[in-house]
Parts: C-alpha cells; sequence; structure tokens
C-alpha cells in the first residue's frame, strides 16, 4: 500500500528485502547494541561490504554507484528496521566526491564507502548551537600547515573514528580539515546519548594539532559553501531516516491494535482511533512525496534547498506525531523495553535537532516565502 519510494528503480525491490532480511538476521545483536551504546563495528563493515554505506560513490570505490534515490531508500530501510544507519559516513563521501582532491579521494573515499575506515564530523561546540559564525575552534597557519586547537560536542562515532571532518575559523574564514585520529593532540570521550545509540556520541578535544595544507576540504575560507553543499543534500537521509520511524510505529502499532480487544470492540473499531490512523498515514505519505520531490530536483542537478529543507520538517513532524499518537493503539503494551516504541520516541527526539533544527528549518522555508514572488505556485 505504501508506495513513497515509488521514484526509485524498478529493482530496487530486491534491495529493500536484502536489506530487512539483513536487520532480521541481526535483530538479537542490534537490540544489545542499542541498549547498551555500542557501535555495532562488524555489522557495519558486512553493510559496507553489500554497498550499503556507499550509495553516491562509484562501484569502483566499493559503493554502488547510485544517486540520491537509492540513499533515501537505504536510510529510510535503515530507519524502519532498526538498523545501524550509514548518514554520517554518507555525508563524508559525499564531502569528498563534491570538495575532495584526488589524493583526499584516494585515501579515504573507497575505506569510508565499504566500511572499512570509521568517519565522522566534528562540527558542533558547547553553547554554540547552529551558529557557525560563533565557534570557538581555531586553525591557525604555521609554514605550511595549520595547528587546530578546540572543542566540539555531539560526534557521532567521535571515539570509534578513524578520521574526523573537522570544522574551525582560520584567519580566512571557516574552513573543513581532514583529521586523522591518530594525529598528536586528538583525543576524545564518549558520551551517552538518548536515541540513535547504535551511532554513540562523542565530545573531540584538538589541542594544537597539526595538519597539512592538503588536509583543507575545497578551499581555506569556503567552510560555509563545503558544509551547505552537503547538509542541503543530506537532510534527507535524515528525514528518509524519520519516514522509516514513522512507517515502523505505525505498521507495529496497527497489528498490536487489531488484535488488542476494548470491550467487545477491537481497538482500532473506535471512530476517533481511526482518525488518528488517517491523521499519522497522511503525515508519513505527504512527508515522502516532498522528500521524492526533493530527491528528483537534487538527481536533475536542479536548486534543491528549499524541498530538502521542507522534506526534513515534514518528517520530523510525522516522525513526532506517529511515535506518539500509537500510543493510543497500543496502550501500556509500548512502555517496555523489549518493544520498539521508547526507542523510536528517542531517536525521532533526535533528528529533529541533528543535521538541521525544526526551528532553524522553519526560519529558513519562511524567508523563502516571503523573498519569493513565485514559490511552488502557490504565490
Amino acid at each position: 500500500m505504501y508506495d513513497g519510494l515509488n521514484f526509485v528503480v524498478a529493482d530496487w525491490a530486491n534491495e529493500i528485502n536484502r536489506i530487512q532480511t539483513f536487520a532480521t538476521e541481526h535483530e538479537d545483536e542490534l537490540r544489545i547494541c542499542e541498549r547498551n551504546c555500542v557501535f555495532p563495528a562488524e555489522i557495519y563493515r558486512e553493510m559496507g561490504r553489500r554497498g550499503w554505506i556507499g550509495p553516491f560513490t562509484s562501484k569502483d570505490f566499493g559503493g554502488l554507484g547510485g544517486g540520491v534515490a537509492e540513499y533515501c531508500a537505504i536510510e529510510e530501510e535503515v530507519g524502519r528496521t532498526g538498523l545501524v544507519s550509514p548518514q554520517i559516513s554518507i555525508q563524508g563521501q559525499r564531502w569528498l566526491l563534491d570538495w575532495g582532491t584526488e589524493l583526499q579521494k584516494e585515501k579515504y573515499l573507497g575505506p569510508i564507502a565499504r566500511g572499512d575506515s570509521i568517519f565522522s564530523e566534528s562540527i558542533s561546540e558547547p553553547g554554540i548551537g547552529s551558529s557557525l559564525k560563533l565557534m570557538k575552534t581555531k586553525a591557525v597557519k604555521d609554514g605550511g600547515d595549520y595547528l587546530i586547537s578546540g572543542v566540539k560536542t555531539h560526534v557521532n562515532l567521535g571515539s570509534q573514528s578513524d578520521v574526523t571532518l573537522v570544522y574551525a575559523i582560520a584567519e580566512e574564514g571557516l574552513t573543513g580539515f581532514f583529521v586523522d585520529m591518530s594525529m598528536a593532540g586528538v583525543s576524545s570521550k564518549q558520551t551517552d546519548p538518548i536515541g540513535l545509540r547504535l551511532l554513540p556520541t562523542a565530545d573531540m578535544f584538538f589541542d594544537e594539532v597539526r595538519v597539512p595544507r592538503e588536509s583543507v576540504l575545497g578551499e581555506v575560507g569556503r567552510g560555509m559553501d563545503t558544509f551547505l553543499s552537503t547538509f542541503n543534500v543530506s537532510r534527507l537521509g535524515n528525514a528518509s531516516e524519520l519516514i522509516g520511524f514513522a512507517r515502523r510505529a505505525m505498521t507495529e502499532a496497527i497489528d498490536y491494535g487489531e488484535k488488542r480487544q476494548v470491550g467487545n470492540q477491537n481497538v482500532v473499531d473506535f471512530q476517533g482511533i481511526q482518525w488518528g490512523i488517517s491523521e499519522m498515514y497522511s503525515r508519513t505519505y505527504a512527508a515522502s512525496l516532498v522528500r521524492n520531490r526533493a530527491a528528483n530536483l537534487i538527481d536533475q542537478g536542479e536548486e534543491h534547498a528549499l524541498m530538502t529543507s521542507l522534506a526534513k520538517k515534514l518528517s520530523i513532524d510525522a516522525a513526532e506525531y506517529t511515535t506518539s499518537q500509537v500510543f493510543s493503539l497500543i496502550g501500556g503494551y509500548g512502555l517496555y523495553t523489549d518493544t520498539a516504541f521508547m526507542r523510536l520516541i528517542n531517536d525521532t527526539k533526535v533528528l529533529r535537532i541533528a543535521g538541521g533544527s525544526l526551528e532553524i528549518l522553519a526560519n529558513y522555508i519562511a524567508r523563502r516565502v516571503l523573498k519569493s514572488d513565485s514559490l511552488e505556485g502557490l504565490r
């Protein structure tokens, strides 16, 4: 019934089935890792061997050689089945494909796409929020090198990563640097997030870490360009995971509700419950359609920042509404950790913030609406 991925090539259904089977085979291990906030490294590497970590990356480098449609399909299935998400790695590959030098691609792209090397992104800082202009991490030029000093937070896979992309303020402005975690002056401390616990977070510390000029992503001072070009695409990965969360919550709740008796009726027979089901489905389906529209715009090389922002905003709304509303169907059944419902709520809360918070997205959409004379036929 659900055809939110109808923009994907026809034979993708077989790949979806393989992802679902793989997730089912590793369900117990994934549940233990999630509970203990442990990155399932072996499962992740096997996903890499199957191409699921590198949707954009060519087959020569170990990826699928696909486009945004395949990326969204993988992330939606990851969200729906509870697999470890390759989102962070895919963002790293996108940075390399769009801005990386041939030397950087040779060193990092293949290992990251295959799951042999773990990538992280060191962007957020304590107390800074979404304003990159307030960033305190510095990159000071020293001969032909840069010395990076600062503290980062909320870094998924920070303690597990082999390489991290650090955004810092150089004399010329915001700049991204590839930093190998083995370099002197780099350290991390794992933290304990409420959600996305298969991708543990960490605080990252950089104490005059010396990196060569060849580590710069793109050009010195063009960090905002490199940042936005990737995040305007990677929002769709987050949106797709959120759609997956909503789909799982809704389908598992309906399956349970159809068997749950209240008096002499099943709970799904009540009109008020049916209205909730209608709203859950409507919001999730609408989010998937906008996500599909955004994916098509990217693959066609057209302007897409508004649509990716709208897709993530609608996906947050769908996932938050659905993961909360399903408790009308499941009642006390959803209050235990051996069901997926509390995890889905917590994972949704993390993605409400990660990759562009709901408020940031709403502000951007409003600015676009106010500045446009003809916005998607609405004005």
